[in-house]
């Protein structure tokens, strides 16, 4: 017997999810059209993702890219679906390909760009906005200034499980976020960061 159906045999769950996932596949096509995602070849979806596009705004799905929305779906156990949402018509959500992402949520008013190859541990923050006004009185109101930047993170990194990454944030090519760490700044290539905020801790480099 293969070594890679062995494998699977000593794994029931993945058996019986990628059952699910097949059956359900359908209908996940048909939410990504109604919702007007647009989607690279051999993604595979485990749980329909909740999707909040804000009209006129786009979310671009890369090649090969792995959304775990179901609690039997990772060990590390999602609380909730997949979560992606524009706040605005200029908004910009662009996952590159062979991504991973497990129960986070991924929140652009302005633009949050994702590399390839990138793993975003289970139940991650990766937000470009405040959501609500510093100011006291304009948080009773309408929150009409809201602070937002950009946030983009390079190919080949690895977000460690209930990170938040905030705006205006970076992350280089080939680093490591260290789990629960709190990113609000640029963080440089192949590095492990870990703290709040995240702060280096040491160099793959060296």
């Amino acid at each position: 017997m293969d070594s890679k159906i062995k494998d699977k045999v000593k794994l029931p769950w993945a058996i019986r999810n990628e059952v699910r996932r097949v059956i359900c596949q359908p209908l996940y096509w048909l939410l990504f059209i109604v919702k007007g995602v647009k989607w690279g070849r051999g993604w595979r979806i485990l749980g329909a993702p909740l999707i909040q596009r804000y009209s006129g705004s786009s979310i671009q799905i890369g090649d090969r890219v792995i959304l775990r929305s179901w609690v039997s779906s990772n060990p590390v156990a999602p609380y909730h679906p997949v979560f992606l949402s524009t706040r605005s018509a200029e908004a910009e959500i662009i996952l590159g390909g062979d991504v991973g992402i497990t129960g986070g949520s991924i929140i652009a008013a302005q633009r949050v760009e994702i590399g390839n190859r990138v793993l975003v541990g289970g139940n991650c923050l990766i937000t470009d906005t405040d959501f609500h006004p510093l100011d006291k009185k304009e948080r009773m109101q309408e929150p009409k200034k809201i602070n937002s930047r950009p946030v983009m993170i390079g190919d080949d990194v690895f977000i460690g499980t209930q990170s938040i990454i905030l705006k205006g944030s970076s992350i280089g090519t080939g680093s490591i976020i260290g789990a629960g760490s709190v990113v609000s700044g640029k963080i440089p290539a192949n590095v492990v960061a870990a703290g709040n905020p995240a702060v280096v801790i040491r160099h793959l480099d060296q």
